[in-house]
């Protein structure tokens, strides 16, 4: 197994990669309202969180981190928590049939387990 490597430089975060505020557009206004409306009740645990998450895509060329700032935003939005206590994130893409294309995620506790 290759062992890690480091970039030796502060990441930067999306806030600091823009000028000026970030305007929704229509299409993200109208994906939030569906997903709060789909979304099922949760109840998130205190603490450090783990989340996991699937994305699947019906074009093969999508970046498997497209989806993950808005989703993630709109998460804690719908359930009421703070994503700085994601300590943790899997994620995977898999590619379906267009009109197949879907989310599915699971946060649980952060078991306190490095893998560096």
């Amino acid at each position: 197994m290759q062992p890690p490597l480091t970039a030796e430089i502060k990441p930067l975060s999306v806030n600091e990669a823009y000028y000026g505020k970030k305007v929704k557009t229509k299409k993200y206004r109208d994906y939030e309202e569906e997903l709060f409306s789909t979304l099922p009740d949760l109840i998130i645990p205190e603490g450090k969180l783990t989340l996991e998450l699937l994305t699947s895509y019906s074009n093969t060329r999508a970046d498997i981190d497209n989806a993950l700032k808005p989703f993630i935003d709109i998460l804690q939005k719908r359930y009421s928590f703070n994503d700085n206590k994601i300590f943790r994130l899997f994620t995977e893409k898999q590619v379906v049939k267009r009109g197949e294309e879907n989310l599915k995620f699971r946060i649980t506790p952060f078991n306190g387990y490095s893998l560096w």
